[in-house]
């Protein structure tokens, strides 16, 4: 079942997506050369905490972090610790969210630590931030699932090829609901597939995490002996961006964008829902 949230209950999300949003500013501005992502962690802790708000993630499943730190050629869910630490040319994709009076946020970005990186990572992030734009853009009321994915893929795929030949759009995981709890129905894919249909109609009230993950190889992972944290099996470097959005009658709401989303939306002749919180 497909949780169909209220205006007020939106409103609630967009206080947990504005806690989400805090975090990306103070997780991106402390990843520098020298910093481990344990220190990621410590800061993203800070920010929750003098927010009143809750971790989404820490015990997630037994996960022992408050965000995913995400280096290189990790593609998601990466556990902070004091042995990895940032440096000069490296990318990360940081995962985070929280709570607030039981209604969740979720949203990831991708770094750069330092200066000097290739421009093909610097392409790999524009193009997977990008196609998350793009598929924020298709959510409309009376649109399917599918366009949403639609958008993601046909996107990427109308990009220059990088020199590593290919973009590989992750396929062990997606985007998802979102609402009391942090992954709920649907699953959303950032591919067409003929075996999932065209998905949910989209309707006011539906909540969801758009999150594209790419790399600059293959679309395989796997996941290491921790349990956690997973990679891409031929080792090329990926991509992650995502925000958590909500359907209201007056279009998308991006609800852990500072400015609702509003300014990238426009690139794309969409006008993005007010703040419920203005």
């Amino acid at each position: 079942m497909v949780q169909i949230k209220t205006p007020e209950q939106i409103a609630k999300m967009r206080e947990a997506g504005l806690v989400v949003a805090a975090i990306h500013a103070a997780t991106r501005e402390a990843a520098v050369p020298g910093a481990t992502t344990h220190d990621l962690d410590q800061v993203a802790r800070k920010v929750i905490a003098d927010h009143g708000a809750k971790s989404n993630f820490l015990g997630y499943g037994g996960f022992p972090a408050t965000i995913c730190t995400s280096v290189n050629e990790v593609v998601v869910h990466g556990i902070p610790d004091e042995k990895t630490v940032l440096k000069d040319g490296d990318i990360i994709s940081i995962d985070a969210g929280a709570i607030v009076d039981g209604w969740h946020g979720d949203a990831a970005y991708t770094a750069f630590v330092g200066t000097g990186h290739a421009p093909e990572l610097v392409e790999l992030s524009r193009v997977t931030e990008e196609s998350m734009w793009a598929g924020i853009a298709a959510m409309k009321v009376n649109n399917r699932l599918v366009d949403i994915s639609k958008a993601i893929e046909s996107y990427i795929r109308r990009q220059p090829r990088p020199a590593t030949g290919k973009y590989g759009i992750i396929e062990d995981f997606g985007g998802h609901g979102i609402g009391t709890e942090m992954h709920m129905d649907p699953h959303l894919l950032n591919y067409v597939s003929r075996k999932r249909g065209k998905g949910i109609k989209l309707v006011p009230g539906v909540c969801l995490a758009i999150e594209p993950m790419v790399s600059l190889g293959t679309a395989r992972t796997e996941t290491l002996a921790d349990d956690w944290t997973v990679i891409t099996t031929d080792g090329t470097w990926s991509s992650h961006w995502e925000h958590s959005i909500a359907l209201t009658e007056q279009g998308p709401l991006v609800l852990t964008a500072p400015d609702c989303g509003k300014a990238k939306l426009a690139e794309y002749g969409v006008e993005a829902a007010p703040d419920p919180l203005a």
